[in-house]
């Protein structure tokens, strides 16, 4: 708030007039109707005076008290919440609209109050609820330029929503540009537009692109959390997460291969024969369906390079390969593994020859 603001609002509040402050000061009446309107500021000597006048500091005078704590912001938007559940929409908004223009400079509370203003407007019996456009718009507006990256990224996104509500959808896709381009909430928004503007086949894509995207993330979520429950010896959770892992491929159609392609580490970090070899199998049995997900009605509307047709026997011969690897000296014995070790790519995959009793296993 500028000093003439400051100087104005609280001169008013103690009943004193331009031309009796004037003589107080000893200064002219239009002097002080110059500091009323911010034409010119009080002499720096004046200001201990004039905050003694006006019954407060020299750090409000000077709005050094633009911002608010967390706690004071927090209780504010409980009790505008509160008031605005219990009486008039536009009484409320009116005390609301002097709170914000006493803390010009505080983004999280214009942001706030505009956001709970916005929203109970929409749900409440609101006469002529669009007159409050040009003002919520406007502090949502304002913080748009906040330091704050998450303030700028919340009121675009009610911006977003407002305007697509108002079907204004140019003015909507607009405020995507304040979220990063690789955002998966962008995206979202982006199919929501294609989808009402008549795009529908663009709105199917990028939706699916979503989960595609998506399921790839949390794939490499669970991997990561499982290996940290190995680092902890936590055997049981691994073996869970190995499950939801296989669950979330089933889920998302991403075909049998990866369905069944988790737990390899864990069963070689138990060292547990049958569940090695188990898997190992399964792997090997499911390496042509590879690429089964792109064949999946999820993702109907997505195109996908083909698939290099030498890629699952390069994989299947590298999984081979390190079959033989040290850290697999506990498979020595199991007549699957030494099978496919001795025939290579071409031995049969039985699954009864995963069972094996503890007498053919050496260390």
């Amino acid at each position: 708030m500028l000093v003439g603001d400051v100087i104005r609002k609280y001169r008013k509040q103690v009943g004193i007039t331009q031309e009796e402050m004037a003589r107080r000061l000893g200064v002219t009446t239009p002097a002080v109707n110059k500091w009323d309107n911010n034409n010119t500021q009080p002499d720096i000597a004046l200001l201990a005076p004039i905050a003694r006048l006006l019954g407060i500091t020299t750090d409000t005078l000077l709005s050094f008290r633009e911002a608010l704590s967390s706690e004071e912001i927090a209780a504010y938007v409980k009790k505008l919440d509160q008031d605005l559940e219990t009486r008039e929409y536009t009484e409320v908004f009116a005390e609301a609209k002097k709170i914000l223009e006493e803390y010009p400079n505080c983004d999280q509370l214009i942001w706030q109050a505009a956001v709970i203003l916005q929203t109970r407007r929409n749900i409440n019996t609101v006469p002529d609820k669009e007159k409050y456009d040009d003002m919520i718009f406007g502090w949502l507006e304002r913080c748009l330029q906040s330091e704050d990256g998450n303030i700028r990224k919340e009121a675009a996104g009610s911006l977003f929503y407002a305007y697509l509500q108002k079907e204004e959808y140019e003015k909507a896709k607009s405020y995507l540009s304040y979220l990063a381009v690789d955002s998966p909430e962008r995206k979202r928004k982006e199919a929501l537009i294609f989808s009402k503007t008549g795009k529908k086949e663009d709105a199917y894509r990028t939706y699916e692109e979503l989960l595609f995207t998506n399921y790839q993330f949390i794939s490499l979520v669970l991997n990561d959390l499982r290996i940290l429950y190995m680092k902890d010896e936590e055997h049981a959770m691994a073996w869970k997460l190995v499950d939801v892992q296989n669950q979330v491929a089933r889920a998302f159609e991403m075909g049998r291969y990866n369905e069944v392609g988790t737990g390899l580490d864990v069963a070689a970090w138990e060292k547990d024969v049958p569940k090695t070899a188990e898997i190992m199998r399964e792997i090997l049995e499911t390496l042509d369906h590879i690429g089964d997900f792109s064949q999946s009605s999820l993702y109907q509307h997505m195109t996908f390079k083909e698939m290099d047709p030498g890629f699952a026997d390069r994989l299947r011969k590298s999984l081979v390969g390190g079959m033989s690897d040290e850290s697999f000296s506990y498979m020595r014995g199991n007549e699957l593994w030494e099978e496919i070790l001795e025939k290579g790519l071409d031995s049969p995959l039985r699954s009864e020859d995963t069972l094996t009793s503890d007498s053919n296993q050496t260390s």
